[in-house]
Parts: C-alpha cells; structure tokens; sequence
C-alpha cells in the first residue's frame, strides 16, 4: 500500500536531497521513512520542472494537463457514442 505525502513535504525532501550531494538518496530516504525509489522519482521529477530533465520528459504541469485532456477525451467519447446510438435509433423510428 502506498503512502501519500504533502507536497510540502515532497519540497522538503527533495531540498534536503539537494542540500547533501555528500549523501546518498537511500540514506536520506531511510531517514525520512520514505521509498528510496520514491524519493529518486520525486527529485527526477523536480529536475525536469526546473528544466533539468531529460529531453521529451513532461513538467509536473504538463502531466497534469495531460490527464485532464485525456478524462475530458474519454467524456466526449462516451458523449460521442450515446449521439450515435441515438442517432441510430431514431433514425429507425423514422423508417417505420
């Protein structure tokens, strides 16, 4: 089961990350109580939103745009098919 933590304290770990290129991730992360794999993807991630990242990668910003394009494009899909079956279905109505 996953734990989910306050952005504040994502900033907070990923500054102190930042702060202590003398110390590895997996030790700050034990101390703090969080996935090693966790904290690495929190501090990839501030990387790429500071424009650090690898090319191609999505800011944090562009992820969530992302999602929300793709709910709304599964809405007007769903929207899409209910127009086409009623379509259909008065079309053979008319018919009769």
């Amino acid at each position: 089961m996953s734990k989910r933590y306050t952005a504040e304290f994502k900033r907070d770990a990923i500054a102190l990350v930042r702060s202590s290129p003398h110390r590895n991730v997996t030790e700050i992360a034990r101390e703090l109580g969080v996935s090693p794999e966790g904290l690495r993807g929190w501090v990839k991630q501030d990387r790429t939103d500071r424009g650090e990242g690898p090319a191609g990668a999505l800011t944090t910003d562009e992820r969530e745009e992302l999602r929300r394009v793709r709910r709304e494009l599964a809405e007007v899909k769903k929207a899409n098919e209910i127009l086409v079956k009623a379509a259909a279905f008065f079309a053979k109505e008319i018919v009769k």
